[in-house]
């Protein structure tokens, strides 16, 4: 509604908690990601109902990756990599940059092999057109995002 009400906000955010599985991961996080599945097809589909979807674009992101060992009580603790999102009608679809090894770690942690910041680079520079030098403190390789 506020996009649609044509506010002049450059960046919304929200949150969705609930991924911080220490235990009981598997089916609390299943939970979590069909939740996260169908709100953002929920508001994919409400932008493109607006005519807003070549001005719109969506990232999530996670404050933290996890461990790919399971714990003692089933779950995974804080780990480096972590997966993110980027959705909108002027994103390049598929999987960018190249897996991590699951097996090849980092003492417990994967190796990831894009940094974070290179898509944050990214959508500040190319979507956005702020320069990310100065938010993120130094420069990053951008990503082929858009």
């Amino acid at each position: 509604r506020m996009i649609e009400g044509g506010l002049p906000t450059r960046v919304f955010y929200v949150s969705h908690g609930g991924f911080d599985t220490h235990n009981g991961q598997a089916n609390a996080h299943a939970a979590r990601l069909k939740q996260l599945d169908e709100a953002l097809a929920a508001f994919m589909k409400d932008i493109k109902a607006q005519g807003a979807q070549d001005r719109v674009l969506v990232m999530t992101f996670s404050e933290f990756g996890r461990r790919v060992q399971q714990n003692a009580s089933g779950g995974t603790d804080h780990g480096t990599a972590a997966p993110l999102f980027v959705l909108g009608s002027k994103v390049k679809g598929g999987i960018l940059g190249e897996q991590p090894s699951l097996t090849d770690l980092d003492k417990g942690d994967l190796k990831f092999k894009t940094d974070f910041r290179s898509v944050y680079a990214s959508v500040l520079d190319d979507w956005m057109h702020t320069p990310s030098k100065p938010i993120l403190g130094k420069s990053f390789n951008k990503v082929a995002l858009l």
